[in-house]
């Protein structure tokens, strides 16, 4: 791994996985304590449609990503905005539509070559260097936005009514943070693919807030959790020659399922140790 090290692709791929981190446990600790997981995976499958468009109209892929993107979230918090009892239907009709328009999109656009699997899987062993250095510039727009707004996401988060009585603008909020997710979606895509960007929003922060004992201290773990993943992740898609975005979410995975069984042994063991001391 030492050796590779001295390669730019895994210098830009490390570097990748720090900012995916950062933005992972970040905007994925509001995502999971705001109960929006089924949401930002919405925004993620739409996000496709943003890649067809900048290939059919010969766009640099980013930008046109982060503005479809960004209109798709804006659609997403309009819908969810009331609650309504179809939110989750109108979520899956627009996560499809999205995948479909981009696909189609690519259909019809001349000479297409690009590789498929690299936008649904990732491809973080590819990142450019001027990739790299537009999503530094979203990562600080993200931290920026967090920081400024950071006691009324809190407030927000854990009862939106009271937030609305004591003056908190909930209703731009909302629609502000799903535009913070869907840029993180854009991230995140660099590293594993649109289809896996659910498990990398959720996953950290779940371990995270299971030692947590507030918001800004969830959003901390979960972000060394993410650049722990990404980085172990890494070094297996290296040393096994596999496909690196699978390998991040695989090692995510296999810890999410150990943080359960441990959880469950212990909640065990307690139950056990305070039914022998009683008398």
């Amino acid at each position: 791994m030492f050796e590779a090290l001295s390669h730019e692709f895994m210098q830009n791929a490390l570097a990748a996985g720090l900012l995916v981190g950062i933005v992972c446990g970040v905007i994925g600790s509001l995502v999971v304590v705001n109960r929006l997981v089924f949401l930002a995976g919405g925004m993620a499958h739409a996000a496709y449609g943003g890649v067809g468009l900048a290939f059919f109209l010969g766009w640099p892929v980013m930008p046109c990503v982060v503005g479809f993107t960004l209109l798709a979230s804006g659609v997403m918090a309009g819908v969810t905005l009331g609650r309504g009892e179809r939110t989750d239907t109108v979520i899956g009709v627009l996560w499809a539509a999205g995948m479909a328009l981009g696909i189609i999109l690519l259909d019809f656009t001349p000479g297409y070559n690009v590789d498929l699997m690299s936008y649904l899987f990732g491809s973080i062993l590819t990142v450019p260097r001027s990739d790299l250095l537009a999503m530094l510039l979203l990562d600080l727009t993200i931290l920026a936005l967090t920081l400024v707004f950071y006691k009324d996401f809190l407030a927000m988060s854990f009862d939106r009514e009271f937030a609305r009585t004591r003056g908190v603008p909930v209703t731009f909020l909302h629609f502000l943070m799903l535009a913070m997710v869907a840029v993180s979606v854009v991230v995140i895509i660099q590293a594993v693919g649109l289809i896996l960007v659910i498990a990398l929003l959720s996953i950290p922060p779940y371990l995270a807030g299971r030692r947590a004992s507030s918001l800004c201290k969830m959003m901390f773990f979960a972000t060394l959790w993410s650049i722990f993943f990404c980085f172990l992740g890494l070094r297996l898609s290296y040393g096994l020659n596999i496909t690196s975005g699978a390998a991040i979410i695989a090692v995510s995975v296999a810890c999410f399922f150990a943080a359960l069984v441990f959880d469950t042994l212990r909640r065990r063991f307690s139950a056990r140790k305070e039914t022998h001391a009683q008398p």
